[in-house]
């Protein structure tokens, strides 16, 4: 197998900008992992096993065959490193992005001692999974942000409420 990539974080919900960002690590790696971690300092909105379906169907709609679903708790570096991945992906969107990320970036490498590779955004920049539940949250459609297997997940979860 070839260069692995670990594309973590907590899709609460993934977000067209997080699409992109996979559709352009699988160009640049063998396989890439996405890893729905837990984050201690956020309370899970989605149902991480129905995101992580949502993820996968999504996937399968943009024919990208090498990238796999995973959902973990702990250390990301540590989780990573038993799937076999050699570089921990991260998306940017604005340069306070970059200041976080790098921060973990050094943790990372000082730690376990991961590279961090980054993807921008683009001009999905803009877009954040707070921004669309801050939508959602108001009643108004974020079908336009989000791939169609997550919009429909949403949707199920506004008729549960």
């Amino acid at each position: 197998m070839g260069m692995i990539g670990f594309y973590a974080g907590s899709f609460d919900p993934f977000t067209n900008g997080h699409l992109a960002i996979v559709k352009k690590t699988v160009k640049c790696f063998d396989k890439v992992i996405i890893g729905i971690g837990k984050n201690s300092g956020k309370k899970a909105r989605i149902d991480k096993n129905k995101m992580k379906k949502a993820i996968e169907e999504t996937l399968k709609t943009e024919k990208i065959e090498n990238a796999e679903v995973i959902i973990y708790n702990g250390l990301t570096a540590k989780v990573a490193k038993e799937m076999g991945a050699e570089i921990l992906i991260r998306g940017l969107r604005n340069g306070t992005d970059y200041q976080y990320e790098e921060t973990i970036a050094e943790i990372n490498d000082e730690y376990s001692k991961f590279d961090t590779c980054y993807f921008r955004a683009g001009n999905l920049g803009y877009l954040s999974s707070s921004m669309v539940m801050e939508l959602y949250n108001a009643g108004e459609s974020v079908e336009k942000f989000v791939p169609k297997a997550v919009a429909t997940v949403l949707e199920n979860l506004r008729k549960k409420e």
